[in-house]
């Protein structure tokens, strides 16, 4: 009983004192700024999703931009809180800048690959669908999200880099530009006749609407190897078509060297048995089963 008359007189002389009210109305104005926060952020994320959405930015970094704008947002409305709370912006400050130094050490990697995400937002190197190679690391782009940018392979396996690795490394964009070559590289044998030969791939080239006339297909003889040579051919097609093109003249000609009679050599050894003074035993015919050993 007297144990709960002193918690009682607490009471009392808690709300004489007008802290609870005090408190009370921190948090109601706290919870007020949370939620007008809130709702400016939001309206400030729709207004930048369509503004996003008339700019000339690719899609494939709105989800960056949106990430990064909420990122900033929290932490300026959990400094306004602590500000509310009565927690001098001197103090806040220096919080901040030591908690960010101790960040910065422990994350580092992760803060690159936010860098790495900036410096590919300004850059633009690749955009969406895209055909890109970074280090060994081929695939589509799909989407470049706050640290990682996501690549979707040929057969369908999804690939995640880290922004700071596509920001240090050698980075290759196969869609950046509306048309490339295709190069090709047949083996002809050396008796073959090379006006010949050329006339062949003409016709199979010609024979593709895919294969752009300008500019030009060409070819002609690269390198003299040990048992052919190797003739080159290379043609320019849409960006789109490359693999179809690709394809295509690797399948079209062999069949039509095969139909004029051109050879694709494979690789010979010519062997010269010495039959004189070589492995041949006393008192036996040269040439008969037993004279090797």
């Amino acid at each position: 009983m007297e144990e709960i008359t002193k918690v009682e007189g607490m009471a009392e002389r808690i709300i004489a004192s007008g802290k609870l009210q005090e408190a009370g109305y921190t948090f109601v104005k706290m919870a007020v700024l949370v939620i007008i926060c809130l709702v400016v952020l939001k309206i400030v994320l729709r207004i930048t999703r369509k503004t996003l959405a008339k700019s000339s930015f690719d899609p494939v970094l709105y989800s960056f931009i949106i990430n990064a704008i909420k990122v900033v947002s929290i932490i300026i409305i959990i400094t306004m809180c602590l500000g509310i709370i009565g927690v001098q912006m001197s103090t806040i400050v220096a919080v901040i800048g030591a908690a960010g130094a101790a960040i910065a050490l422990a994350l580092r990697d992760s803060l690159a690959n936010i860098a790495g995400g900036v410096m590919i937002i300004i850059t633009q190197p690749f955009k969406r669908d895209d055909f890109i190679d970074v280090g060994e690391v081929s695939g589509k782009v799909k989407e470049i999200d706050l640290f990682l940018t996501t690549l979707m392979t040929y057969d369908n396996k999804t690939i995640t880099i880290p922004n700071g690795t596509i920001n240090t490394s050698i980075l290759i964009n196969h869609s950046r530009e509306g048309v490339r070559r295709v190069d090709c590289q047949f083996s002809i044998g050396y008796d073959s006749d090379i006006e010949k030969v050329k006339d062949v791939m003409s016709v199979v080239c010609g024979r593709n609407p895919m294969i752009l006339r300008e500019p030009a297909p060409i070819m002609g003889i690269s390198e003299h190897g040990e048992s052919a040579m190797l003739m080159d051919l290379k043609v320019w097609c849409r960006t789109d078509d490359y693999w179809t093109v690709k394809y295509y003249l690797e399948e079209n000609i062999k069949v039509e060297f095969d139909k004029n009679g051109v050879e694709i050599p494979y690789r010979k050894l010519d062997i010269r048995v010495d039959m004189d003074g070589y492995g041949c035993r006393d008192g036996k015919k040269k040439g008969t089963s037993d004279d090797y050993t």
